[in-house]
């Protein structure tokens, strides 16, 4: 398995959730890594990536809410999010891919979704 997301659950308004995605050594250290998230009816949409460098990118819906680092001892990529709301409700999936893209075709490699639910 290359990629494998966990985290997922039941909170309320205004609670926080920590994903993680465990990556395979090689796709952490080479790869771009994002999440992507997708509601019930809806497209799967870009929340954030980060490079191997530790660059980060975030849409912005979620900017100033959502936080993703890197966990090099753990070849993980953990995304902090805070402050939720209903409209976070998606499944997430991690992905991984070549390019620091916000585009869900231009990523290799995905993991299983992690449900998120967020009650109001």
């Amino acid at each position: 398995v290359q990629l494998q997301a966990s985290g997922g659950g039941l909170v309320q308004a205004g609670d926080s959730l920590r994903l993680s995605c465990a990556a395979s050594r090689r796709i952490f250290s080479s790869y771009v890594i994002g999440w992507f998230r997708q509601a019930p009816g809806k497209e799967r949409e870009f929340v954030s990536c980060i490079k191997w460098n530790g660059s980060t990118y975030y849409d912005d819906s979620v900017k100033g809410r959502f936080t993703i680092s890197r966990n090099n001892a753990n070849s993980a990529v953990v995304l902090q999010m805070n402050s939720l709301n209903p409209e976070d409700t998606a499944v997430y999936y991690c992905a991984a891919g070549p390019d620091f893209r916000t585009i869900a075709s231009r990523y290799r490699w995905w993991g299983q979704g992690t449900e998120v639910t967020v009650s109001s």
